[in-house]
Parts: structure tokens; C-alpha cells; sequence
């Protein structure tokens, strides 16, 4: 006669940060970056990325040091809610060939993990699914043939 095992019910399992996993998108994101636009940008430089359809973007300088800068992505129209326009921040660190997102929208400085549920209702994994749509972001600009000009 076989047992039968019952799985244990001790709740939900805790997110763990999968370092591997982000660290590998980190390196495609600064891999597409630097195919995609002309760098370094001097500090204030602005380019604009305009797609076959949809709306234009625009890539700024926020910063640059010897092995880093840092980039700020946002849609070009003004619109009445800032906050319904896609905004990155983006920190490339040169000597280790590897691009962060720092910051998204009202998020100033994006966690590895959140607890869940928390006030503000972050995502556990928020830092990765935001590097995540930044990589799916550059790979379409790719695909798309993005034309990128001085602005």
C-alpha cells in the first residue's frame, strides 16, 4: 500500500531575485543600446527615435562620467498626464557592458524585490518585468528600423 504525501501548505512562496537571469538582461539592454544610438551623448543631448507608426521618442543625456552614462527615454508629445507617458531612466555602465534601468515612471529608484503586497502596489519582480519591457522596447526599435536623428 503506497502513502499518500499531502504538499505542505505554508503559503506563498517568497520572490527570489534570479542575479544570473537579470544581470544577462542587463547585458543585452547596453548590447542593443549602443547598436541602436551613437554614443557617448554630451550631457544634454537630445535624439529622437521616430518609428514607421506610432509616436517618437526621446533619448536625452542626464549624465556622463568615464564609465558610465546615464539616458532618459520618454515619449516626445506633451500630453495632460505625464504619467500615462512611458519614462525610463537608464544607466549604462560602460566597463562592465551592461545597461539598468534605474527608474520608471513614479518609481525614483527601482528595488530588486518587492514585499507583496506593499502600498503602492509594486510588482515582487518590478525591476526585472521594467528591464524586461526595456529590452522588448529596443528589440522593436530594431526590428522596426527606427530612424534616429539629432533633435
Amino acid at each position: 500500500m503506497m502513502a499518500m504525501v499531502m504538499p505542505s501548505n505554508t503559503g506563498p512562496t517568497r520572490y527570489r531575485v534570479n542575479l544570473d537571469e537579470l544581470m544577462q538582461l542587463y547585458a543585452a539592454n547596453y548590447s542593443l543600446m549602443t547598436r541602436l544610438f551613437p554614443g557617448p551623448l554630451e550631457v544634454g543631448q537630445v535624439l529622437r527615435l521616430v518609428p514607421k507608426l506610432g509616436e517618437d521618442y526621446l533619448l536625452e543625456s542626464k549624465e556622463l562620467t568615464r564609465y558610465t552614462a546615464l539616458y532618459e527615454i520618454r515619449q516626445a508629445s506633451a500630453q495632460a498626464y505625464n504619467y500615462l507617458q512611458p519614462q525610463l531612466l537608464v544607466r549604462l555602465y560602460h566597463d562592465a557592458r551592461l545597461a539598468e534601468v534605474c527608474a520608471s515612471q513614479q518609481i525614483y529608484k527601482l528595488k530588486p524585490r518587492y514585499d507583496y503586497p506593499n502600498k503602492k502596489m509594486h510588482h515582487q519582480d518590478e525591476k526585472h518585468q521594467t528591464n524586461q519591457f526595456l529590452n522588448d522596447w529596443l528589440v522593436f526599435c530594431l526590428k522596426q528600423r527606427i530612424k534616429v536623428e539629432f533633435a
